[in-house]
């Protein structure tokens, strides 16, 4: 290999109260025994990535850059309220990205027979040219996957997975998820489709009901019809869900999760044989686990007393889930990388792209079917 040098993305938050980004050169790394050397061929701009790339406190109204192409430095305000929470990381520059793929390209001792293999990964610092990271963290694909259809190979269809596993393990039989026209969500729909769970999908638009009802979706409800919470109920009715996976932390101003709660509360009663001034004895839950609606979350209590609204995280839930199953969710996703958990993109970038005002305020709005690809031998 002929480059020695690697360019990557970096992140600082200054002390003038600024989020500044950067491409930094770093001295590419010889693989140690268990681990491989991967040339980074591509990663997606995913909404857990712009939290630490942008840290939700930037103002993208008055970005500002200096220099170009790989001399370009890309500055934007926090917010003052917000620059207290920034503290902690204060003037470190840091690597970003949480996922992507490539080709593995050196090797060490213990992992040579994986020179060649196209793998995903999710390694963290993955806007980058090269990464080394241990071979046990690599999903090898199968021949014939490009990296660019390894690219989203972890984030998306493991968290839709591990919902599955979620309402396994807390013993529900059907799901409610919002946010569903996402590219996590349509993976959701193709699962439940092939898996026979009941799957109620809450979208904001005519076009992305159009969209999942393609793929096969039974019960899809737009929250800005006037019937939604009629159509909610009637598919809660008729599914028996209980468990909600809430993208957004609030929606329809803030009040989503607890029109989620309350729905459920109603579909129970309508089978309840006895009155109870408690609420119906359904246990019903909704965890969010994205922060698309930046708006508080307003709960309107009509949902009884058996009800519980609480974070979710992938990270502790594969630890919940344990190994074997985890491996087996993998394999999965490597199977199927082209079908169920297939992802698309609207643009692919390069590093030194990424810094352009106009391309951070289009990648940062997380819009359904714009999802964006870095690329970072572009």
């Amino acid at each position: 290999m002929q480059d020695k040098m690697s360019k990557e993305i970096r992140t600082k938050v200054t002390s003038a109260g600024e989020v500044e980004l950067s491409i930094a050169n770093v001295e590419i790394p010889k693989p140690k025994d268990d681990e491989v050397l991967i040339r980074v061929e591509a990663a997606p701009i995913n909404p857990s990535d712009l939290g630490l790339l942008l840290s939700f406190a930037a103002d993208l109204s008055s970005i500002r850059t200096e220099g170009d192409g790989d001399e370009t430095v890309t500055s934007m305000p926090i917010h003052p309220r917000l620059m207290v929470s920034m503290k902690p990381r204060l003037g470190q520059s840091m690597p970003v990205g949480n996922e992507g793929s490539g080709v593995i390209i050196d090797a060490g001792s213990k992992t040579k027979g994986l020179i060649g293999k196209t793998v995903g990964l999710a390694g963290g610092s993955m806007y980058s040219q090269y990464r080394c990271v241990a071979a046990a963290n690599c999903l090898v694909m199968q021949e014939g996957t490009t990296a660019v259809e390894a690219a989203s190979s972890f984030v998306n269809p493991l968290t839709a997975l591990a919902f599955v596993e979620t309402m396994k393990m807390e013993h529900h039989t059907a799901m409610v998820h919002t946010a569903a026209a996402s590219n996590l969500g349509q993976m959701l729909v193709r699962i439940c489709k092939d898996d026979g769970i009941p799957l109620i999908n809450i979208v904001r638009k005519l076009e992305q009901v159009e969209l999942l009802q393609s793929l096969g979706a039974q019960y899809v409800c737009n929250m800005n019809e006037a019937s939604f919470m009629v159509d909610l109920v009637t598919a809660l009715s008729e599914t028996g869900a209980t468990l909600g996976f809430d993208a957004t932390g609030g929606g329809n101003n803030g009040e989503l999760p607890g029109q989620i709660l309350s729905a459920m509360e109603i579909a129970a009663n309508k089978t309840a044989k006895v009155y109870s001034r408690y609420g119906s004895e359904t246990y019903k839950q909704v965890y969010i686990y994205g922060g698309l609606d930046p708006s508080p979350t307003v709960l309107k209590r009509a949902f009884g007393m058996s009800w519980g609204l609480g974070g979710w995280l992938l990270t502790p839930m594969i630890g919940k889930i344990g190994m074997e199953k985890f491996q087996g969710m993998r394999q999965r996703v490597a199977k199927e990388i082209k079908t169920t958990f297939a992802s698309s993109y609207a643009q692919e970038i390069s590093l030194s792209e990424m810094l352009q005002p106009d391309v951070i305020r289009s990648y940062a709005k997380q819009a359904t079917g714009e999802k964006y690809l870095v690329r970072p031998h572009k």
